[in-house]
């Protein structure tokens, strides 16, 4: 009886290590699909904002504005 209670404990404690590591998996998933999504975003702006520093300053001293 007492083998029975040490190879349930040692059951339980591999389901909790399983557990855990899908929870971090899950998290993990979680982050890379929202950086992904953002991503696009992120980039527009990036651009637009590379644009408006380069151009105003190019217009402005050619005399275009």
């Amino acid at each position: 009886m007492a083998g029975s209670i040490i190879r349930m404990a040692a059951i339980d404690k591999m389901v909790g290590n399983i557990r855990y590591k899908g929870q971090i998996l899950a998290r993990t998933y979680k982050m890379d699909s929202a950086i992904s999504g953002a991503g696009l975003v992120g980039f527009g702006a990036g651009l637009v904002l590379a644009l408006v520093l380069i151009l105003v300053p190019v217009l402005i001293f050619l005399g275009g504005v």
